[in-house]
């Protein structure tokens, strides 16, 4: 397992991951296909390294922190909060920005890692499949625990204008060997079937706090690249 990195969140991102997990600290007699605390925090470094890779500028850990508060937030509208908080931590585990199957491959690592760490079949395929809903951001209604993730990976683009701007830069940067005018038009694109979408937001709280501002930001967004 990799060393995790020095960061000044990641003791926090490594207690958040332990109390998704089921350890012996919180079950006093595990069972057999139980690991122990240390083996747990082993998961977390290897995640970490992932999450801290220098092809990232946007995919971090700030944005992995981001996102668990974010879920945090929206927890009451969750069916399994726990097992929303595994995929935001899963979502961006694989992520190459010349790649299309980030998400697929991450749903994977998902598949092999966490039935090593005890979690039940029907639970994993529970957070495997919530990684792949980033794919698209579009869960059926009645789908509680894919709203909450999708609304919390999708919160950044309600950022006040400082904020969305540095996102909106960083991303950029992490496509830095796109030329510009493919990325504006690939960007453009993006931005476009967002702004289409009926609603970007699903949870009654995205929808009242971050949907008018999302789409005021993303719409600059969109002016700016094609003006």
């Amino acid at each position: 397992m990799a060393e995790h990195p020095a960061h000044p969140a990641h003791d926090e991102l490594r207690r958040r991951w332990a109390s998704a997990i089921p350890h012996p600290s919180r079950h006093p007699s595990p069972g057999p296909h139980q690991v122990s605390y240390p083996d747990v925090q082993r998961y977390a470094d290897n995640l970490l390294a992932r999450w801290a890779e220098p092809q990232r500028k946007y995919h971090t850990t700030d944005h992995l922190l981001a996102v668990l508060d974010r879920v945090d937030e929206l927890a009451h509208h969750a069916a399994d909060a726990d097992a929303v908080r595994l995929a935001a931590w899963f979502h961006d585990a694989v992520y190459r920005p010349d790649r299309s199957e980030n998400e697929e491959r991450s749903a994977a690592l998902a598949e092999r890692a966490l039935p090593e760490l005890g979690l039940d079949e029907a639970r994993t395929a529970e957070v495997a499949r919530l990684v792949r809903l980033t794919v698209t951001h579009d869960p059926q209604p009645g789908d509680a625990n894919g709203e909450v993730l999708c609304d919390a990976d999708l919160a950044i683009l309600a950022a006040e204008p400082k904020g969305y701007a540095a996102y909106a830069a960083a991303v950029r940067e992490e496509y830095g060997f796109v030329p510009d005018d493919a990325f504006r038009e690939g960007r453009a694109a993006v931005l476009r079937q967002l702004l289409s979408l009926p609603a970007l937001f699903r949870t009654p709280y995205g929808r009242e706090n971050w949907e008018e501002a999302a789409r005021r930001n993303v719409a600059t967004e969109l002016t700016l690249l094609t003006t």
